[in-house]
């Protein structure tokens, strides 16, 4: 039987929906308590802008650490744009939502993973050129800013008790 609602298309877009709330109320009003964000995403999928550097140390995929250090998170309706700090350099990325494999919030074991879509499967299209970095590096005064390393550490795994969502798991097998 042929599925002309397309349930695992309408599960993912809800799922990042989700994704884009958290995002969106970060940006407006910090993160709150404890929250942070592992996001992992493909560096060359369509709309990724990283520096060269970056996309040479991380070519295929690279997991950001929203806590401490970052400022001016933007959310639009398909990416969010932020800048980080890369072993004392300021970056601007760009990543859009297509391109996000998954996230995890640890400070309550809440996880998130996707199926890339087709827009961020193609990772043969041409790089764009990457957004230029901020002249001042300074985080927003209400918000409190992600960190991020030179080498961000993987989201840990989720212990028991914590709700990972696989979009596969909606699939006809």
């Amino acid at each position: 039987m042929t599925d002309h609602i397309r349930y695992d298309v309408l599960a993912r877009d809800a799922l990042r929906g989700v994704l884009r709330r958290v995002l969106t109320d970060a940006a407006a009003h910090g993160l709150p308590g404890e929250h942070h964000f592992f996001i992992t995403f493909l560096s060359r999928a369509e709309g990724v802008k990283l520096s060269p550097r970056l996309l040479a140390q991380y070519p295929d995929e690279m997991t950001i650490i929203l806590q401490h250090q970052f400022w001016d998170l933007i959310v639009t309706d398909d990416r969010f744009e932020v800048g980080l700090s890369f072993g004392g350099i300021p970056e601007r990325l760009v990543v859009p939502f297509h391109a996000i494999k998954s996230f995890f919030d640890p400070s309550v074991q809440f996880g998130l993973q996707f199926e890339p879509s087709d827009a961020a499967a193609d990772t043969t299209s041409p790089k764009l050129p990457a957004a230029p970095a901020p002249a001042a590096v300074a985080p927003p005064v209400a918000a409190p800013a992600p960190a991020a390393s030179d080498e961000p550490e993987p989201p840990a795994a989720p212990s028991e008790g914590a709700e990972v969502v696989r979009l596969d798991r909606f699939r006809k097998k």
